[in-house]
């Protein structure tokens, strides 16, 4: 039997993919270009059992999300780039206490208010680099509504495996942008439940810290005895303000995303075997750098695509494998240089490395990557 097909924005079907995800609340202040998801869960959501609460800004946003998981529910809130920049301390909290949630970044051109109704990939660095001090979050990056809908359900399941926010770094072009969406049948939708605590009460621990495995849960209000904090903490979740624990707990909050990177990471691959040169892209820039990539190889240039449609973690083993083989990667982004930087320092000098920039507002133009593939061919 085919499966429904809508005509559906960009932000639309983030909304639409959370719910799918079993999403039932959402904290957030209008902004743009990420208001449409607020505006289509406000709807939705009271309309599957949920809670939508418009906040006062997004500091009490992602506050809210942060409760609304400790409470029991799968949480997200939706910004861009001033409103991510406010909810910073805030992820950095989530993280540490190993919070589940999601965050959706509609990335507009900045810094400050900057460009608020046009396109840019300018918070790439901040989503990895955002909070201080050292954890690891996961954030995904689609290129299209379809994926903008498949990539929300992800998120809420990375999110609930691996008790860390996740960031959907979409940005204004694929967020405004209206395609043909397929929504599968519920029962076609593979959703990952949070793992609840089944032991007694008396025996829970929030925490425990063997690197790769994460520990159950529990809903706050349910008679458990635990503790919750963004000092660092023993397995009870109390503070233990201790160099041996620190290095205990934020080791751990790395391996656990580290060392499940092949599990995690996703990258999209087209004719890298035999290639010169790889273009390495993600979000709406990758469906711009398609053009080039047929020009070049109709000019009969031998070039691969890799598709970040997780960047972080980053495919860091797969850089390294390609720089040995190929002349040169072209990195193109709508932002003055920040994944290429990532590429830089894998790549190690092995080949070329060429950053096609732009400061935002608007796509490339086709010839500016092709450009670039000829110049790294050489």
């Amino acid at each position: 039997m085919p499966q429904p097909r809508r005509l559906v924005e960009g932000n639309e079907a983030v909304a639409e993919g959370a719910i799918a995800a079993g999403a039932r609340f959402f904290a957030g202040y209008p902004i743009t270009p990420s208001t449409e998801i607020a505006e289509v869960l406000s709807r939705r959501l009271p309309q599957v059992g949920g809670h939508f609460i418009q906040m006062e800004d997004e500091i009490a946003s992602i506050g809210a999300v942060i409760g609304a998981s400790l409470a029991g529910a799968k949480a997200l809130t939706a910004t861009s780039g001033p409103g991510f920049s406010l909810m910073q301390e805030s992820i950095g909290y989530a993280s540490m206490a190993q919070v589940p949630c999601v965050i959706v970044d509609v990335m507009r051109g900045g810094p400050s208010t900057g460009l608020p109704t046009l396109t840019a990939q300018q918070d790439m660095m901040q989503a990895r680099w955002g909070s201080h001090g050292d954890y690891r979050i996961i954030a995904l990056v689609p290129d299209s509504p379809q994926e903008c809908f498949d990539l929300a359900v992800e998120a809420f399941n990375l999110s609930e495996t691996y008790r860390v926010p996740v960031f959907i770094m979409t940005d204004e072009t694929v967020g405004h942008m209206h395609e043909k969406v397929v929504i599968p049948p519920a029962d076609q939708i593979q959703v990952v439940e949070r793992n609840w605590h089944k032991g007694p009460k008396e025996e829970y621990r929030p925490y425990q810290f063997t690197g790769k495995d994460v520990a159950p849960m529990v809903k706050a209000g349910d008679g458990y005895r635990f503790h919750i904090t963004g000092l660092t903490h023993d397995e009870r979740g109390y503070p233990a303000l201790t160099p041996e624990q620190g290095k205990k707990v934020v080791t751990h909050l790395i391996e656990k995303i580290d060392s499940n990177v092949d599990k995690i990471s996703r990258v999209e691959e087209d004719g890298i075997d035999g290639a010169d040169v790889v273009v390495i892209s993600y979000g709406i820039t990758s469906r711009i750098a398609i053009r080039a990539v047929q020009d070049a190889r109709k000019a009969g240039l031998k070039v691969g695509v890799m598709r970040l449609i997780t960047v972080w973690p980053f495919c860091e083993q797969k850089i390294r494998e390609l720089a040995g083989k190929i002349k040169g990667f072209v990195v193109p982004e709508i932002n003055y240089g920040q994944i290429v930087l990532e590429v830089e320092r894998c790549s190690a000098g092995k080949c070329k490395v060429i950053s096609v920039n732009s400061c935002g507002g608007a796509v490339h133009d086709p010839e500016e990557i092709l450009t670039a593939i000829k110049e790294a061919a050489k």
